[in-house]
C-alpha cells in the first residue's frame, strides 16, 4: 500500500468515508440495509467525484459475507471484502467501455451474466465510462438490463450522461454527482496529511484544493506530489510543480487590467512564460476570474457560489478586485480573451494573442 498513489491508497472503504455525496451514499445505504437495492445504478458527474468508488463499495457490502441483515457497510475483513478492495474478486467484472465499447465485449458479458457467481451472493458488473458503447453495444446492454438474473447487479458510470440512452436511463436508479467544494476537498487532504504523519502549510492546501477544481481524485494525486518534495515545499515551489498560475499571480493580472495598466499587465504574462506556467491554463484561470468577478457585479450574494472553489481569503481579495471594475470593461475583457484563447491555437507565438487583447483593452481604456 505504501507504493500506491494516493487516490488508490487512501479510496474510501466504507459509505461513511466517501466525501460530499451525500444523497446518493444515504438512499444508496438504506436501501442495502432494507435489502431493496436496485439491479442497476448510473452515476455521472465530473470525472474524480466518485464514481467508481461508489460503485465498488455497492460491491462490497452487496458480497460482504459477515453483514447482517438492517446493515450496510461492509466489514472489510472478510475473503470477499479483501478480494475486492484488491482488485482480484471473480464476481466483480470491471469494464471500461472507453476501450471494450463494441458488440462482442457486452455479448461476452451477456454470455457471463448466465453463470451464478462464484462465491459471492451476486455479479456485480461495473461499466465505466458507459456513454462511450456503440450503438449496437447499447442495444445489447439494454436487452440485459430489460431481464436480468436475480443475481446480477450493473453499476454503470459516466461523465457524459447525455450521450447515454434514454432507455439506458430508465431502467437505472441515476444518482449525478457533483463536483466537490474547496472547503470539502481541502478538509479530506488535510486528514490525510495528518494520516501520513506529515506537516503542510494550510496555504499549500488551499492552492491544491484550488487547483482539483471540484475532483477530489486530482487533489489527492497533487497531494501526493507534493508530499514527495519533502515538509519543506513552499507555495512558490507547488506552482512551479504544477506549472500554474495561482490565483494571486492572476487577481494581480487581472487588477492590471481594472487599471488599464498594459505595461503591468504585459510584464505579469512574461513572468508567467518564464516561470514554465502552462499558458493556456493562465487564460483559463483569467477568465474564470473575470467570470466571477461578473458574478459578484450582477449581485454580491453570488459570492456564495464561487466560494464552492476558493479559500474564504481568495474570496476576499476577489471581492476588492471586483470594486475596480466597471460593467462594460468587464464584458468587453471577457469577450477578448475569449477571442484570444481561439486564436492561441494558431498563434506561432502562444503568448500574443492574449497579449493584443490587453493593448486592445487598454487602447480602448485611454480613448474613452
Amino acid at each position: 500500500m505504501a507504493n500506491l498513489v494516493f487516490y488508490r491508497k487512501y479510496r474510501p472503504q466504507l459509505f461513511s468515508e466517501v466525501v460530499g455525496q451525500e444523497h446518493a451514499v444515504r438512499t444508496i445505504s438504506n436501501a442495502i440495509a432494507a435489502n431493496a437495492f436496485a439491479h442497476a445504478y448510473l452515476f455521472s458527474g465530473p470525472r474524480g467525484t466518485g464514481k467508481t468508488t461508489l460503485a465498488r463499495l455497492i460491491a462490497k457490502s452487496l458480497n460482504c459475507q459477515t453483514r447482517n441483515d438492517g446493515e450496510y457497510e461492509p466489514c472489510g475483513k472478510c475473503g470477499s471484502c479483501i478480494e475486492i478492495t484488491k482488485g482480484i474478486a471473480p464476481d466483480v467484472i470491471e469494464i471500461d467501455a472507453a476501450s471494450n465499447r463494441g458488440i462482442d465485449e457486452i455479448r461476452a458479458l451477456k454470455e457471463g451474466i448466465r453463470f451464478s457467481p462464484v462465491s459471492g451472493k451476486y455479479k456485480i458488473f461495473i461499466i465505466d465510462e458507459v456513454h462511450m458503447l456503440t450503438k449496437e453495444a447499447f442495444n445489447a446492454l439494454l436487452k440485459t438490463l430489460e431481464e436480468p438474473p436475480a443475481h446480477a447487479v450493473f453499476v454503470l458510470a459516466t461523465t457524459e450522461l447525455n450521450k447515454v440512452l434514454p432507455t439506458i436511463i430508465s431502467r437505472s436508479q441515476k444518482f449525478e454527482l457533483r463536483k466537490l467544494t474547496h472547503s470539502e476537498i481541502k478538509e479530506r487532504l488535510s486528514g490525510l496529511v495528518a494520516r501520513e504523519k506529515k506537516k503542510i502549510d494550510p496555504k499549500i492546501l488551499d492552492a491544491i484544493a484550488s487547483r482539483a477544481t471540484g475532483s477530489i481524485r486530482d487533489g489527492e494525486s497533487i497531494l501526493g506530489q507534493v508530499l514527495s518534495m519533502g515538509e519543506g515545499a513552499t507555495k512558490e515551489d507547488i506552482d512551479f510543480l504544477l506549472g500554474v498560475a495561482d490565483l494571486e499571480q492572476i487577481d494581480k493580472f487581472t487588477g492590471t487590467l481594472a487599471s488599464g495598466d498594459s505595461k503591468g499587465a504585459l510584464e505579469i504574462i512574461s513572468a508567467v512564460i518564464d516561470k514554465g506556467v502552462d499558458f493556456d491554463e493562465f487564460l483559463k484561470g483569467a477568465l474564470a476570474y473575470l467570470r466571477w468577478i461578473m458574478f459578484l457585479k450582477v449581485d454580491p450574494n453570488l459570492s456564495s457560489i464561487i466560494g464552492r472553489d476558493i479559500s474564504e481569503d481568495e474570496l476576499a481579495q476577489l471581492v476588492k478586485t471586483a470594486k475596480k471594475f466597471d460593467i462594460g470593461k468587464l464584458q468587453r475583457a471577457a469577450k477578448l480573451f475569449m477571442q484570444a484563447s481561439d486564436a492561441m491555437r494558431y498563434s506561432p507565438i502562444p503568448q500574443l494573442p492574449l497579449e493584443l487583447a490587453v493593448v486592445e483593452l487598454s487602447s480602448e481604456n485611454s480613448n474613452n
